[in-house]
């Protein structure tokens, strides 16, 4: 059975950091790609960042020079450090391991429960 759990994520102002991790247990972990997504509340989910099995790294525009992810194959994690935190990056986030494709705008694969990150003041 796969799981897909996050940990982090919380309240920080603006300019602010935080460290999301995600671990992933019941599959072959270093053949799948990986991914961060966010969604606000009547949005659609949107790929943040994304790393493959390769780890060749795609991040959108939007977090480009703030964002970093990265990957642990022994450990079976992922990691989203975010850092100059804007009041637009509060959303949910989600994290996604899949095998099928590299490609982060294809929604598809096993999802994490889900944390929120909230930047206000």
């Amino acid at each position: 059975q796969v799981q897909v759990v996050q940990s982090g994520g919380g309240l920080v102002q603006p300019g602010g950091s935080l460290n999301l991790s995600c671990v992933a247990s019941g599959i072959s972990f270093d053949i799948y790609h990986l991914g961060w997504y966010r969604q606000d509340p009547g949005s659609q989910r949107e790929w943040v960042a994304f790393i493959t099995r390769g780890g060749r790294i795609k991040y959108a525009e939007s977090v480009k020079g703030r964002f970093t992810i990265s990957r642990d194959n022994d450990k079976r994690a992922v990691y989203l450090q975010m850092n100059d935190l804007k009041p637009e990056d509060t959303a949910v986030y989600v994290c996604n391991v899949r095998q099928e494709t590299d490609d982060p705008a294809i929604r598809i694969g096993f999802w994490g429960q889900g944390t929120q990150v909230s930047v206000s003041r």
